[in-house]
């Protein structure tokens, strides 16, 4: 009982924690993380394995969208288990065979992690033995600039991700960097953000009287407008 209690404690990055670091072999040469990529968003995700069809449709889509988040200061890269050479089989397959959604030719250009010995998928905890023993399950990380790891998300092997989610979520959280406010539920650029719940009584009060361009359902929920070219200006670099 002890030994299996023991196999089936995840080790996790926790939101805030700083990413944990790691040498790498990637389809695009050596990488040393976080520090290669200091001063960038990076979404860090694995994959349960090369050469099956969830992850081929994801590794298509992420490719079609690798432009759109380096237009948001985004980096991408995926692991899997897998050795080097397959991943590199893989991928030429996928640009010369596969067809996903009217999508075609497309050429994965982001690091694919080689993790042979799962060293890297166990220090963030996407080898998931309820799941899989042999495979890395779906995560997600959203490591800043700073290389601090902001948001997670973990799917299981047979549910491919909402990528749409995936850049909302990115720009959501830089827009709460950048104009010190919250998002509510379903948030996208141009809805009105949250403003954090009053300190005191007395800042309480005044939001409800003065307003000061604020929309307060009551004192601990107030909204206010901004613009969506005013967030994608701040956010996007063409």
């Amino acid at each position: 009982m002890e030994t299996l209690f023991q196999e089936q404690i995840i080790s996790i990055p926790r939101i805030g924690d700083y990413a944990p670091e790691f040498k790498a072999v990637t389809t695009q040469g050596p990488i040393n993380f976080p520090s290669d990529y200091k001063g960038k968003w990076v979404i860090l995700f694995s994959h349960p394995a090369d050469f099956t069809p969830v992850c081929t449709s994801e590794f298509i889509t992420f490719a079609s969208l690798e432009n759109k988040f380096a237009k948001a200061n985004c980096k991408l890269i995926g692991l899997s288990i897998d050795g080097l050479y397959s991943h590199i089989a893989w991928l030429r397959t996928i640009k010369e065979k596969i067809k996903f959604k009217g999508l075609k030719n497309v050429e994965v250009k982001f690091p694919l992690i080689e993790d042979i010995t799962m060293e890297i998928a166990k220090k963030y905890g996407m080898i998931q033995p309820g799941e899989s023993k042999t495979q890395a399950v779906r995560a997600v990380f959203f490591i800043d600039p700073k290389g601090i790891v902001r948001a997670l998300i973990y799917y299981p092997l047979s549910l491919g991700r909402n990528f749409d989610e995936i850049y909302r979520a990115l720009i959501a959280m830089q827009t709460a960097d950048k104009f010190a406010v919250a998002t509510p539920a379903d948030w996208n650029p141009g809805d009105d953000v949250i403003i954090s719940p009053a300190g005191s009584c007395g800042v309480a009060e005044e939001r409800m009287t003065t307003k000061n361009g604020l929309t307060c359902e009551d004192w601990f929920f107030c909204t206010k407008k901004l613009d969506k070219d005013t967030v994608l200006s701040e956010l996007i670099k063409n």
